[in-house]
């Protein structure tokens, strides 16, 4: 018995008291004379680093060589690391010396870190010497979220995790795209297939000056001392999944395109190759404005004969997302394959529906349904096969979000997504939504397996429905229409909504907004190519076009009210079951709209827009008004012809409104 542990015992309470009141420490001597010691044995490191060095392990290739000998031979990780630099080091080459840059794989702010034994992986080309030849350019390649959530922290001035998880950072001065900064070089490959001249968004440059805007991208790329490289797909469908290399100077560069381009599996990536096209993101250095075709210090230039893009002077991530939306609006058509910027959703029985509609129709919150799968929310390709996702994310509006509202938009801004300047409390990093301090365009970026009910592969079968939405603030247009082949052309091809927007004298006033396929900035080709493509695909599938109105009814903005949301839903749940097919119809005037006369669940009263004008020439006023905006805006496209004659233009014409 003692009353003080004893060195050589093991302790143990006693049944006795000691002096202070507590329960007596017994001692049971070992046989060995040693007391039970619970640690482990010694860590197998010598040094601090060394141990750094055992916490992460390495990945191994898992892709065997094409017509190896034997059943496992599989590429080494050396010769893996060599094609991988080679191929980088060629993207990263300069038009004037034709070799690329010596590239070296890793972060040098770690080369301390980096154990002795393990040799570095580099290529390093023979040329002229240069001072980019004088050294290496460090290529951190398809990093994971969590180490570009590192290099973004470290680096990366503005960006904060926050308390979801998210990564919070900051575009800069430019917080939204830049469409008239946008050009295309116009040359042999896109004169003829391109839409050019007044309406199109394809403003034209030559190939010299990309070549220049080229070269001061990569020089400065190849001046940093580390550069990030992503090698991702588009498009779903495996038939025509197209492969594309980004090559950025920020973290937060490199997590948007993880997440908004399809990820590859590390099968896929060892066995990647030459990309299709690449980007290069040079937007931290601006293009020199004295440059010809230059208009400022922003450019984002498409070279579709080199199949590359070129960003500078502006850190706004969502440039490369519509620009190789852009780019998928050329090479898809090419291959009969028609490109779509819509959202898309499939039912528990494989129907497919499509989703078109501008900023504030209701095309998120229509197309995300609890009760049917989310293909996605914004590209879509529709082949031979039926529909895929050209994307392997989504990148949501932020502004006034809430758990209430949108829940899966909440509950998918967690660890990995990335948020666009919005403001956030400095002390818990809670993020308010509804603070435009930075901007009004705040977003965020997520994989799409982030959606609950997201369907992975994102492809499905033919749509059975085209639906294209309308915020009509005339209150003109009924809440829903059927439309003939003829009709949804007309419409899909005008991509009208109305905006509210404030006057000087603080009235506010509906303003028809028009865009071409319901994404005039992003198409290549002539509107009416993309319309005649939808329409044989409809005819084929026997899919059928309506027009939804989420806009204003019984008058327009200030004096009518909005059509309740539940109200539309009922109508797309209409639509998914078929049963609104089955109802009786009668047509409107002027546009010449196919209204049916009930929907379960909808009062039939609504269902005609004049039964609820109390003031029926005030109607028949803004519906001949809108009608000539109409007309008017149809007047860019009616000179172009399709096909041999010009028997489809006019069907199309002739679908528009007639007064």
């Amino acid at each position: 018995m003692a009353e003080n542990g004893n060195a050589n015992g093991e302790f143990s309470f006693g049944t006795g008291t000691a002096r202070n009141g507590l329960a007596k420490i017994q001692t049971h001597k070992k046989q060995n004379g040693i007391c039970h010691d619970d640690s482990g044995p010694s860590v197998k490191a010598q040094t601090i680093d060394e141990l750094h060095s055992l916490q992460k392990k390495r990945s191994a290739p898992t892709t065997p060589i094409k017509e190896a000998q034997g059943a496992f031979a599989t590429i080494t990780d050396e010769d893996r690391q060599k094609q991988q630099l080679q191929s980088i080091s060629a993207s990263l080459a300069s038009l004037t010396r034709e070799t690329g840059p010596k590239v070296a794989k890793g972060d040098p702010a770690r080369k301390a870190e980096t154990p002795k034994h393990v040799p570095d992986h580099h290529f390093a080309p023979t040329f002229n010497v240069s001072d980019s030849s004088l050294k290496f350019t460090h290529v951190l390649y398809n990093l994971s979220p969590a180490e570009l959530y590192e290099q973004a922290i470290r680096y990366e001035k503005g960006s904060f995790i926050t308390a979801s998880g998210a990564l919070a950072t900051l575009s800069g001065a430019k917080t939204g795209r830049s469409p008239r900064d946008k050009r295309v070089v116009r040359d042999e490959t896109t004169e003829d297939d391109l839409w050019w001249g007044k309406g199109s968004p394809n403003i034209e440059m030559d190939e010299h000056t990309f070549w220049v805007n080229r070269e001061r991208a990569v020089d400065y790329l190849n001046s940093l001392d580390k550069v990030f490289v992503n090698d991702q797909f588009l498009n779903w469908d495996p038939q025509n999944k197209i492969r594309v290399r980004i090559v950025s100077a920020r973290a937060y560069h490199s997590l948007f395109m993880h997440n908004m381009c399809i990820r590859p599996t590390p099968e896929e990536l060892e066995n990647f190759g030459t990309p299709d096209f690449t980007i290069y993101n040079a937007g931290q250095f601006p293009c020199n404005r004295y440059t010809h075709y230059m208009t400022s210090s922003t450019s984002i230039d498409i070279n579709l004969g080199r199949r590359e893009m070129v960003i500078l002077g502006t850190q706004y991530a969502g440039e490369m997302k519509k620009g190789l939306f852009s780019v998928m609006h050329y090479l898809m058509p090419k291959r009969q394959i028609l490109s779509l910027h819509s959202g898309c959703n499939m039912g528990k029985d494989g129907d497919v529906a499509l989703f078109f509609g501008l900023s504030g129709t209701g095309k998120t919150t229509l197309s995300t349904d609890h009760n049917r799968y989310l293909i996605g929310d914004d590209e879509h390709c529709w082949s031979e096969s039926g529909v895929s996702n050209i994307e392997g994310g989504c990148y949501a509006k932020c502004i006034d979000l809430s758990r209430e509202k949108e829940p899966d938009i909440w509950n998918a801004i967690k660890f990995g997504t990335v948020l666009e300047n919005v403001v956030f409390d400095e002390h818990t990093r809670e993020v308010d939504y509804s603070d435009k301090s930075v901007t009004e365009n705040t977003r965020a970026s997520y994989p799409i397996e982030y959606i609950p009910n997201a369907k992975i592969p994102c492809v499905g079968p033919h749509p059975k429905n085209v639906i294209l939405l309308a915020c009509d603030a005339f209150g003109v247009l009924p809440p829903v229409s059927k439309l003939s082949l003829a009709q949804t052309m007309y419409h899909f091809i005008s991509g009208y909504t109305a905006l509210v927007a404030g006057t000087e004298e603080g009235v506010k006033e509906p303003q028809a907004t028009f865009s071409a396929c319901f994404g005039a900035a992003f198409i290549m080709l002539h509107p009416t190519k993309y319309a005649a493509m939808l329409a044989e695909k409809m005819q084929k599938q026997g899919a059928t076009g309506w027009l939804v109105n989420t806009g204003w009814s019984g008058g327009r903005y200030g004096s009518g009210s909005r059509i309740k949301l539940p109200y539309t839903r009922k109508i797309i749940d209409a639509i998914h079951s078929g049963s609104l097919l089955e109802a009786n119809y009668k047509k409107t005037e002027v546009f010449g709209l196919q209204i049916p006369t009930e929907i379960e669940g909808v009062p039939s009263e609504i269902l005609d827009p004049v039964n609820t004008w109390s003031d029926k020439k005030a109607y028949q006023d803004a519906l001949l008004k809108l009608g000539g905006l109409f007309k008017k805006n149809f007047e860019t496209f009616t000179s172009y012809k399709i096909g041999k004659d010009n028997k489809l233009t006019e069907e199309i014409l002739a679908a528009g409104p007639i007064f």
